[in-house]
């Protein structure tokens, strides 16, 4: 479905600025919200009819989903997902934006990479912004082109998929993101401890007999971080964020007045290693791993006071003939476009965690804020990006029916609530459901 809207009428519009939804009605011109009327008490049910118009009563209205931690895959690896197929999939889930990571086959270290990026993207449905890579090849040896990078385009930089071990190469970057005005994503992970762990370090990896990847290995390196951050003053942003010792850090980071931000995805606060065990599902493994229940309970807590300010689904395809091996030879990772909005309905505003304002911000505005891209807000003026989902609705997943290219999710099956009605981006209907 692909039409130009003028009004979305009696719509609950979540509004990030506000603590509660409100009643009111959309009105866009030429792909910009052009008016919104507020419920009062004086206002009137707005009766408007034909095309272009959607009905939003009983809907919640967003600002456009923003995800800032997403693997499109292309150059390089078509076979598993490609920028029109992750866009695709971004668009079912709700998401107006998605800024795509740069471990490509090329990497995106250079201002060639980016515009290539750019141009793919230029017609889908979902507006992409590129990550550059911090250093030339992702090798973590040399500083990438980031200024050329910035020019042409990208919103931030990151070696992604692998951390940058050397402590004077991160300095580098903080110094170097700090004259373009961009943060610095980190991939915290200690490689020498994670050594040829395959699943959390603990009590499941014991009783497997697996491999296992220590909690500080993730949390020696955002400490690292954080401590070049406090002195350089570079915005540091921390990418998915597993561990209780992690949500403290950058709590205490924060109140300390650090410039650090943080993100956590789905699966880290949805899944645990227990269930590693009870099938060796392959898509169940993941950098970093799934860990304990009381780790997902801390990040839960992160996302309740503001410690975590981002959810990001870390979209991650990979072929099914890639996944179905041994447990510990499959690649890392799982897609998670399509489901994060039932996930975060299900988990976190469901059981009232959060509310659904508290949603708007941490998917929308709070990514839009952190990588200093437009959207995340519902204005006058501002480009019509508008998520619109039905809270009530339940629904399965059916990994076989999804837009994107690759089908490895540890969801298929399972039955979530909050289902996304419509996506609408620069005034257009984007997707429809």
């Amino acid at each position: 479905m692909s039409s130009k809207i003028r009004l979305i009428k009696n719509g609950t519009l979540v509004l990030p600025d506000r603590n509660e939804p409100i009643e009111g009605d959309i009105y866009l011109e030429e792909g910009v919200i052009k008016k919104i009327n507020l419920e009062t008490g004086s206002r009137k049910k707005e009766k408007a009819g034909g095309d272009g118009v959607i009905d939003a009563k009983g809907l919640l209205v967003f600002p456009g989903l923003i995800d800032m931690h997403v693997h499109l895959r292309e150059p390089g690896r078509e076979d598993e997902e490609t920028i029109a197929t992750g866009t695709a999939a971004a668009a079912a889930g709700g998401f107006t934006a998605v800024a795509c990571m740069p471990n490509t086959l090329p990497p995106v270290d250079n201002q060639e990479s980016v515009m290539f990026i750019k141009q793919l993207a230029r017609d889908c449905p979902a507006r992409v912004y590129p990550i550059g890579a911090i250093s030339k090849g992702r090798a973590g040896k040399e500083i990438s082109e980031i200024g050329e990078m910035v020019h042409m385009g990208a919103v931030a930089i990151s070696d992604d998929g692998s951390p940058v071990h050397d402590a004077a190469i991160m300095r580098r970057a903080l110094e170097y993101a700090g004259m373009f005005g961009i943060p610095v994503i980190s991939h915290a992970e200690d490689s020498t401890l994670t050594g040829n762990g395959v699943m959390n370090e603990g009590y499941e990896s014991t009783r497997l007999g697996m491999p296992g990847i220590p909690p500080y290995s993730e949390e020696v390196c955002i400490s690292r971080d954080i401590i070049l951050c406090k002195h350089i003053g570079t915005r540091l942003h921390i990418a998915h964020v597993s561990t209780k010792g992690s949500v403290e850090l950058v709590r205490r980071a924060k109140a300390e007045g650090v410039h650090v931000t943080a993100e956590a995805t789905p699966h880290h606060f949805t899944l645990t290693d227990t269930l590693i065990g009870k099938e060796f599902n392959t898509n169940l493994k993941m950098m970093p791993p799934l860990r304990t229940q009381e780790d997902v309970d801390a990040i839960i807590a992160g996302l309740m006071d503001g410690t975590i300010d981002a959810i990001a689904s870390d979209h991650a395809p990979h072929s099914s003939e890639e996944k179905e091996v041994e447990f510990d030879q499959a690649p890392n990772g799982i897609i998670g476009l399509e489901t994060t909005v039932g996930l975060v309905a299900t988990r976190l505003v469901r059981p009232g965690h959060l509310t659904w304002n508290d949603i708007a911000r941490k998917l929308s505005n709070h990514p839009a804020r952190i990588l200093k891209i437009s959207g995340g807000e519902l204005k006058t003026g501002v480009v019509a990006d508008i998520t619109i989902i039905d809270p009530k609705t339940s629904w399965t997943v059916r990994v076989d029916k999804f837009a994107s290219k690759s089908h490895n999710s540890p969801y298929d099956g399972w039955k979530l609530h909050g289902k996304v009605r419509y996506t609408i981006l620069g005034g257009t209907v984007s997707h429809a459901s």
